[in-house]
Parts: C-alpha cells; sequence; structure tokens
C-alpha cells in the first residue's frame, strides 16, 4: 500500500537573500562555480533542516538550484530559440488577490526544433537531498504540457506540425528523467500540472484553443500523457494541480469539477491527487467525489500566497468537511502551493514560510494522530 504522507508539501521554497545575490553574481561571471555550488549546498541544508524541523513527513530541496519549477523544459534542453517578438503564445494573466488583473506574461523562448536533453537535474537534486536528509525526499517534475508556454503557431510548426508531438518529446524526456529517479531510489515523484489547472477557467480554455492546441485533446491525449508519465515501476507518483502561482498572484478561477471526470479516472497511474483548496476560487469538496477511491488526496488548505496564518481549528473543520466527500484515512494536508515557483518567489516572509509549514505538520497531527 503507498505510504499516506499526512504532513505533506509541495516543493518550491523562497530562495534566501544570500542564495539570490550568489546567482546573480554567478551569472555574472563574478563567482566560481565551484563557489556557487558550495552556497547553493548550504542552501539546501538548510531548507531540509527546516522542513524537518517543523515535522513534516516528507520534505524537498526547495527546488532552490532552479530558476523556475519547470527548468527541467525550458533550461536542460535544446530546441528553444529567444522569442521577444509577438509570435502566438498563449498569454498567462495574472491576478492578485483582490481579483484585478496585474501581469500578463509570456515566456520569451519558443520551441523552433526537435527537443533534446542537455542534462538531467532532478537527479543531482535527488542525489544530494538524500544523502543529507532524514525523512523521505520528494522531487518535483513538470508536466510535459507545460510546454505549451513555449509552443508558438508562427515558429515552432516547422518542427513539431503538430503541438502534441511536441507534448510527446516532453514526456519522453520526463519519462526517462522518471525513471533515472527510480533507479536511484526515488519512491516519491510529484508531477506539477497548472496546466490542467488552468483549464478550470475557460478564459484559459479559449486562449489554448486560440493557439491552436484542442482543449478536448488536452483532456483525452494530455491527461494519457501524464498517466504514461507515472507509469515508472517502482515509484508513487503525486498529481499537483494548481491555478497559478507567481509573485501571490493566481491565474485561473474555477473548480475541480470543470477537470474532473476528464482526469481523475484518466490518470491511474498515480496514487495521490494534491489539490488547491486555500479560497473561495477552488469551490467546494465535491469534486473529491470523482477520484477513486483506492487514491489519496492531499488538501492544499493552507495558503503559500499571505503570511496570514490560517486558525488550526478551522483547518481541521475543513479537512473533515472533506471527509464527507473521500475517506478522511486517505486524506492528507499541505500548503495549496510551492512558496517560490520561480526565483523571486511569494510576497511572504520566510518565517511566515516556516510557521505555514510547522501549522501544516500539527494540524495533520492533530487530525490523524
Amino acid at each position: 500500500m503507498t505510504t499516506v504522507y499526512r504532513a505533506d508539501t509541495i516543493g518550491s521554497l523562497l530562495r534566501p537573500p544570500y542564495l539570490k545575490l550568489a546567482r546573480e553574481q554567478f551569472e555574472a561571471g563574478q563567482l566560481e562555480p565551484a563557489a556557487y555550488i558550495q552556497i547553493e549546498d548550504r542552501a539546501v541544508d538548510q531548507a531540509l533542516a527546516m522542513q524537518e524541523g517543523v515535522g513534516l513527513d516528507v520534505v524537498t530541496d526547495g527546488e532552490l538550484r532552479r530558476h523556475t519549477f519547470i527548468d527541467q523544459l525550458t533550461e536542460q534542453v535544446f530546441g528553444l530559440s529567444p522569442d521577444t517578438g509577438d509570435s502566438g503564445h498563449i498569454p498567462v494573466p495574472f491576478y492578485d488577490e483582490a481579483g484585478q488583473l496585474k501581469s500578463v506574461f509570456t515566456i520569451p523562448l519558443s520551441v523552433t526544433d526537435k527537443l533534446q536533453r542537455r542534462r538531467m537535474m532532478t537527479t543531482e537534486e535527488f542525489a544530494y537531498a538524500r544523502a543529507r536528509a532524514r525523512r523521505p525526499v520528494k522531487v518535483t517534475l513538470p508536466s510535459p504540457l507545460m510546454l505549451f508556454l513555449v509552443w508558438s503557431p508562427q515558429r515552432s510548426r516547422d518542427a513539431y506540425p503538430d503541438p502534441f508531438e511536441m507534448f510527446a518529446d516532453g514526456l519522453r524526456l520526463m519519462k526517462e528523467e522518471a525513471g533515472e529517479l527510480a533507479r536511484m531510489g526515488c519512491r516519491y515523484i510529484q508531477v506539477d500540472a497548472p496546466d490542467f489547472g488552468q483549464l478550470v477557467d475557460q478564459a484559459q480554455r479559449d486562449a489554448w484553443e486560440a493557439a491552436g492546441i484542442s482543449v478536448d485533446r488536452v483532456f483525452s491525449e494530455g491527461a494519457d500523457m501524464l498517466n504514461e508519465l507515472a507509469g515508472v515501476a517502482g515509484v508513487s507518483f503525486g498529481l499537483h494541480l494548481c491555478r497559478g502561482n507567481y509573485d501571490s498572484d493566481y491565474i485561473s478561477t474555477g473548480t475541480y469539477e470543470a477537470i474532473s471526470k476528464q482526469l481523475f479516472q484518466r490518470a491511474a497511474n498515480y496514487d495521490t491527487f494534491l489539490l488547491e483548496y486555500d479560497d473561495e476560487r477552488s469551490g467546494s469538496f465535491s469534486a473529491l467525489g470523482d477520484v477513486p477511491d483506492d487514491k489519496t488526496v492531499v488538501l492544499g488548505l493552507v495558503s503559500t500566497k499571505s503570511g496570514r496564518m490560517e486558525p488550526a481549528g478551522q483547518l481541521a473543520d475543513r479537512i473533515s468537511e472533506a471527509g464527507r466527500f473521500f475517506p478522511l484515512d486517505q486524506l492528507a494536508l499541505s500548503t495549496q502551493c510551492g512558496f517560490a515557483s520561480a526565483g523571486p518567489g511569494n510576497q511572504i516572509s520566510e518565517d511566515a514560510q516556516e510557521n505555514k509549514l510547522r501549522l501544516v505538520g500539527e494540524v495533520a497531527d492533530r487530525v490523524w494522530g
């Protein structure tokens, strides 16, 4: 039976100021690679110690060696070219807490050639963290469908006449990485899929269609790709469905019912679904009724977007409420997302980050013992 980590974590942590400075110096050629890696090591050591100290049941390296959570698809592959013009990328809107449009993001890269691996990076992350952690180590991989960010209808079709051919190459790369992690002894891999999380919002569905990516195919072929990624033997896979997380802003609004029937049954290889339920945008827990009864659901009830602390009793009550739709013994608790999906991080302090993770540990112990 799959181990249930009652006090779970999504992955990314705030980069300490000294690590941000070191990265700036390294990228400016002012710091040697060996010296920079030592500073990264120090930051990871501190991240592991903090997570263990607050009582989490599983830890990550904080994704502290990455620029963003999708580096495996953008930083570590050949086949991308700089793109600063209007090439038909899907615009990704970010909204603040009040629901006001704050920014529109497009990544300044386009796929212009067949994707090939530059190197594996999560194997290095896992090898270091495993040697130092006293708790099980989880590794995060991006969904191959996150390549939608670098799909250009104008520039990408010479390499990939069909965007789903591009997604298939992304799947191959991520599956190879997952296989190598399994051979190294990794037992818990989380696949981050804000692609599906965004598609709870009709406006996002319309944007994908306008760029030539069929949403119907995403819900069929795309879901099957996600499921195939989780087919690596010997690993428990979790699927994190995110609605966007950058600088404390979000992308989409909508309930999981918009995707739950299409995805939860189709993603049969996943043992765990990690779902955001930190505010009213998430809707009710009724979508949990679509989760197969042999799975675990990790409730992302603790927000990483704000330093406001959720009352422990309120969290316990919400877990009980979720238990009306899915067995309590198959539920767990986490933050709703990471604290720094990209380097700058959310608008929250390191102290608040630690307190939020401690709250996850304390409430999990209170509810499940």
